[in-house]
């Protein structure tokens, strides 16, 4: 018998909107509105901080806390330098990949409105074919059709001034999920399912659960560092994405295995606290939720880190959704992990009881 699935046509309108809409890192305000106006009828209040990062509130005035978090930024790139000819040079905000941005179609976001652009490239007619040179990020660099400084500033371009990818929401083979930003807006989609699931299905927390939807984790895990402070949780279980390392060119000897479609990622890392990551993997397996599990080495990379040092320190665990194409205009997800990663943070919290401390010592 086929299992039922989790996303309904709702949650699929609601994500294909949310990933179409760009929120680079620092302009993440247009995203996190459409995931308000969304999880509002799932959640009991609101609250935003000042550089943006969002969090709906089941339980307000419960003092036991719990975090479930993702991150609502996207890597761009912001116009550094504007030359007398009319092209525009960049440097990233966020880690955005110089090796892909040749012939893709930009937009650049001015006070006047979206100018679009392109990643010019030399035709492969001209280049030395013995000395070919790589794009690099001091040497790509965008065309909007001007031919002085002067008419790129007329458009509304300046320094300053942030550049995304328009590349949209589509599906492979019926359930591979393909977009820009799937790091780590799906993150957000996910926490925001676990709420509506709540609220459907009836559930009655002993916590108060905060779905924390964060700006800034692309430059260094500053929207997290920022929130924590705030809440003062005692529970942080964080999702952001992870490579598929089953693609060409990818060591697994050094990256390990983890593969589209197998199921949720659990990572093991001195951040995660163990004592949490175990409800978690028991959780998994007695509701039969496949999973796989990473090994990190002295940082995960994502929020889990910024809310694990926190505070005096803050259970954490990280919960992962593997990813092919990271940092590209195709980032893919497989739909079973999507929904096999919001089952594990929905089952997880239900076996919480309030005042769960997670010590290592009776």
């Amino acid at each position: 018998m086929a299992t039922k699935r989790i996303l309904n046509k709702k949650s699929m309108d609601f994500l294909e909107k949310y990933l179409n809409n760009a929120a680079p890192t620092g302009y993440e305000w247009d995203g996190q509105n459409i995931w308000m106006d969304y999880l509002k009828p799932y959640v009991d209040e609101f609250f935003t901080d000042t550089y943006g990062t969002a969090v709906g509130v089941i339980n307000p005035k419960a003092k036991y806390k719990v975090v479930i978090e993702g991150h609502a930024d996207e890597i761009s790139w912001y116009v550094n330098y504007i030359s007398d000819n009319g092209l525009i040079y960049v440097i990233r905000n966020g880690g955005s990949d110089h090796q892909i941005a040749p012939s893709k179609i930009v937009n650049i976001h001015t006070k006047k409105g979206i100018v679009k652009g392109v990643f010019g490239w030399p035709a492969i007619h001209t280049r030395n074919k013995a000395k070919e040179e790589p794009p690099k990020p001091n040497n790509i660099f965008i065309d909007c059709g001007c031919k002085t400084k002067d008419e790129v500033e007329k458009l509304g371009v300046h320094v300053g001034c942030v550049i995304t990818y328009p590349d949209e929401f589509h599906i492979l083979n019926k359930d591979n999920f393909v977009c820009r930003a799937l790091d780590n807006r799906m993150g957000g989609f996910m926490i925001a399912e676990v709420a509506r699931l709540l609220k459907e299905n009836k559930k009655k927390l002993p916590f108060g659960l905060y779905i924390v939807n964060a700006v800034q984790e692309e430059i260094g895990l500053r929207g997290a560092q920022m929130i924590t402070d705030t809440i003062k949780p005692n529970i942080a279980i964080v999702t952001d994405v992870t490579h598929d390392t089953t693609t060409p060119m990818i060591d697994q000897k050094v990256q390990g295995h983890v593969e589209n479609g197998k199921g949720p990622v659990i990572a093991y890392a001195p951040a995660v606290q163990q004592k949490l990551r175990d409800l978690i993997t028991d959780t998994a397996e007695e509701k039969k939720i496949p999973f796989q599990r990473a090994a990190c080495s002295r940082a995960t990379g994502t929020d889990t880190d910024a809310f694990a040092y926190s505070n005096g320190g803050v259970a954490s665990a990280l919960i992962s959704l593997p990813l092919r194409y990271m940092h590209t205009t195709v980032e893919t997800v497989h739909r079973d992990d999507v929904e096999n990663v919001i089952k594990l943070i929905y089952e997880t919290l239900l076996k919480i009881k309030d005042g769960d401390t997670f010590s290592y010592f009776k």
